[in-house]
C-alpha cells in the first residue's frame, strides 16, 4: 500500500478549536479535516438533534407531491409505491409504503425483478398499476431519467412523482412532482440524501400537513439509517443526524424485520459498520437471489414470528450468494492464471453461466485481488451483461465511453457500472478496454493508498482519547474512521499468526517507554516477518475497545505496517 498523510489543517485554526472546545490537538486536528471549525458546529457535530433536519418543504416540486398523495388519499385512489431491488430501494419502498398504510389501506408495493426488468422504473411495472386501477405511481431511488416510462403511463392517466437522489439529464421526467435535491434548480441545502432519505423528506411533509411531528417519525428511521449505510453516502449534514438516530432506533426498538436479522449477532451495540456487513448483505440477497419483494415483506412485516421465517429464508439466499460469489470469484481468478492476464492493466473475464446477481460482488473481490480496474460478464438472454469496478481515483465510466462502439448500453459512474454487449464484440471490448486503461492510469493508481489522518504517541492513547473519538461516530464517508500513524513501535516478543490459513496478525506493541498495547491485523499474517525478532515498524492503525470476559481494554486494529525507517 501506499501511505499518504490526509492534508495537515493550518495551525491556527487547529488552535482556534482546540482553545474554544478544550481539547487536545490530535482531537481539534480531526475537526478541522472534517469541516468543523467552531464551536457552533462542533455543538451540531456531537450533539445533533432532530431538530437540526431542514425543511422537507424546502425541496423543489414537495407541495405539488404532498397535493397528488392527499388528492389520492381524498378520492380513494389505488397508489403503487415502486422501489429499486437493491437495500436503499427496498428500504425507501418498505418507509413510504408502511407508513401510509398507518392511515390509508389503498397502497401496494412493486419492485422489479432484477433480471426479467432489470433497474429502474419499468414497463412491465406501469403495466401492473394499469391491470390493477391504480392511478398514482411513488417512484423511489430511480426515476430521474425515466422520460419515456413516465411518458408511456401518462398516455394510461397514471400520474407519477418521482423521488430521486441521482444526477438528473438535461430533462426532468413529465411528472406530477420530481424530488431530487440533485436538481439543478432545487435549492435544498443539503443534495447527498440516499433514496431512501428523499422517501423520509417525503413522509416528513406528510406528517407536517398532517399534524404530526418529527418524533412520530423515529421508528423509521432504522430504514433510512440501514439505506445510508449500505449506499455508501456521505455521513455529514442531515445523513449524520439520520443515521445516528436510526442506528438508536435499530439499537433499542427496531422494526421487526430488522430485529429477526441482528438477534443473533453478539454485540451489545451495532454500528453503522456493523450495518454494512451484517443486515445491508441479508436485504441485498433476496434481489440478488430471488426477488426484491422478500426484503419488503421482511421490513414491512409486524409481526416477528412471521419476520422471523422470512429472516431465515433471506438467511438462506445470503448463504447461497456467499457460496455463488466465492465460486465464481475462484474460476474468474483462474481463468486469468490460464490465459496469463496477471500483469494487464485491467481485469475482463466471462463465462456464460455465473450468476448474474453476484458479479458486481466478484468484480469487487478482484479488485481486491489485483487492484485494477475491473468488469465481470455473464450471458444474460441474447447479449452479454456486466459490472464493472474502478480503482480509487480512475473513472471507469470515462474509460467505457472510450469504448461505446463495442457496447449495445451502458451507465453508472466513477467507480461502478454496468453494460451489455453482444457476444461477438466481447474480445473486441476486451482489448479497446485494455488499451484505454493502459493509456489513461497513472500507473500509482495501480497500487492500493491508504490515507491516515495524523500522527500519533502511543503514549496519547488513553480511555479520555477514545471516549471523544467515539463521538466522533457513526462513521461513514466525509467522516471515516481516524486512522493514525505511529513510527517506531516493537513487538512484546508474543506476535502470533491467527485464523485457518493464519492470514491474521496478533501483537503487543509498544513505542519506547509506552504501555503495551494489543494489536489486531486482519489479513495481515503475511507481515509477520516484520515485527518478531524485536524489529523496529510503523503501522497506520485506528483504535478501537476490545472486550474480553467483562473487561475492555483499548487496542490498535493495525491497517498495515511496514518496516520502520526510524
Amino acid at each position: 500500500m501506499r501511505w499518504n498523510p490526509k492534508s495537515k489543517p493550518k495551525p491556527e485554526k487547529v488552535q482556534a478549536i482546540q482553545q474554544a472546545l478544550q481539547v487536545d490537538e490530535i482531537i481539534a486536528t480531526l475537526l478541522v479535516q472534517r469541516g468543523i471549525e467552531t464551536f457552533e458546529q462542533a455543538k451540531t457535530f456531537f450533539r445533533p438533534t432532530l431538530a437540526d433536519l431542514h425543511n422537507p418543504y424546502l425541496i423543489k416540486d414537495m407541495d405539488k407531491a404532498v397535493v397528488r398523495i392527499e388528492n389520492a388519499i381524498a378520492n380513494n385512489e389505488n397508489i403503487l409505491v415502486f422501489g429499486d431491488y437493491d437495500v436503499d430501494g427496498t428500504t425507501a419502498v418498505s418507509l413510504v409504503s408502511s407508513y401510509l398504510r398507518s392511515f390509508y389501506p389503498n397502497v401496494a408495493t412493486y419492485i422489479p425483478d432484477r433480471y426479467a426488468e432489470g433497474y429502474g422504473i419499468s414497463y412491465m411495472g406501469i403495466d401492473y398499476a394499469e391491470d390493477n386501477d391504480i392511478s398514482l405511481i411513488i417512484a423511489l431511488d430511480c426515476g430521474i431519467k425515466s422520460i419515456d416510462h413516465v411518458n408511456y403511463a401518462k398516455a394510461k392517466n397514471i400520474d407519477f412523482i418521482i423521488c430521486d437522489h441521482h444526477r438528473p439529464g438535461d430533462i426532468l421526467p413529465d411528472a406530477v412532482a420530481v424530488l431530487d435535491p440533485k436538481r439543478e434548480d432545487c435549492s435544498y441545502p443539503y443534495d447527498e440524501l440516499c433514496g431512501c432519505g428523499v422517501g423520509f423528506k417525503l413522509i416528513q411533509a406528510l406528517a407536517e400537513n398532517r399534524n404530526q411531528t418529527i418524533e412520530d417519525l423515529v421508528e423509521y428511521l432504522d430504514l433510512v439509517a440501514t439505506a445510508i449505510a449500505a449506499d455508501i453516502v456521505p455521513i455529514n449534514g442531515e445523513n449524520r443526524v439520520l443515521a445516528k438516530f436510526g442506528l438508536e432506533v435499530i439499537n433499542s426498538n427496531p422494526r421487526p424485520g430488522i430485529k429477526a436479522l441482528i438477534q443473533n449477532v453478539k454485540k451489545k451495540v451495532l454500528t453503522i459498520t456493523d450495518v454494512v456487513f451484517i443486515v445491508a448483505p441479508r436485504i441485498n440477497a433476496a434481489g440478488r437471489i430471488k426477488h426484491g419483494n422478500e426484503a419488503v415483506a421482511l421490513l414491512t412485516e409486524y409481526d416477528l414470528d412471521q419476520a422471523e421465517q422470512f429472516a431465515s429464508e433471506i438467511e438462506q439466499h445470503n448463504s447461497d450468494r456467499k457460496e455463488l460469489d466465492k465460486q465464481i470469484t475462484k474460476e474468474a481468478l483462474l481463468q486469468i492464471e490460464e490465459n496469463n492476464e496477471q500483469n494487464r492493466f485491467s481485469t475482463v473475464v466471462y463465462q456464460e453461466n455465473w450468476h448474474k446477481g453476484v458479479i458486481g460482488i466478484v468484480a469487487s473481490r478482484l479488485v481486491e485481488n489485483y487492484y485494477r480496474p475491473t468488469i465481470v460478464f455473464t450471458k444474460s438472454g441474447e447479449k452479454l451483461a456486466a459490472s464493472a469496478r474502478s480503482v480509487k481515483d480512475f473513472d471507469v465510466y470515462n474509460a467505457l465511453e472510450a469504448c461505446a462502439e463495442h457496447l449495445e448500453q451502458f451507465g453508472g459512474h466513477m467507480y461502478a457500472a454496468g453494460m451489455t454487449l453482444l457476444e461477438e464484440n466481447y474480445e473486441n471490448f476486451k482489448n479497446a478496454f485494455e488499451k484505454v486503461v493502459q493509456e489513461t492510469i497513472h500507473p500509482d493508481l495501480l497500487t492500493p493508498e491508504i490515507s491516515y489522518d495524523a500522527e500519533i504517541e502511543l503514549s496519547e492513547i488513553n480511555p479520555k482519547l477514545m471516549r471523544l473519538l467515539k463521538q466522533f461516530e457513526p462513521f461513514g464517508p466525509e467522516n471515516m474512521t481516524p486512522l493514525f500513524l505511529a513510527k517506531g513501535l516493537i513487538d512484546s516478543g508474543y506476535a502470533k499468526t491467527l485464523g485457518s490459513d493464519n492470514e491474521h496478525l496478533k501483537a503487543f506493541v509498544k513505542q519506547g517507554n509506552s504501555e503495551s498495547f494489543g494489536a489486531i491485523g486482519f489479513g495481515l499474517g503475511n507481515k509477520l516477518d516484520l515485527v518478531t525478532n524485536k524489529n523496529k515498524f510503523d503501522a497506520i492503525f485506528s483504535l478501537e475497545e476490545n472486550e474480553w470476559k467483562d473487561t475492555v481494554t483499548l487496542q490498535l486494529q493495525l491497517r498495515d505496517i511496514n518496516t520502520s525507517n526510524g
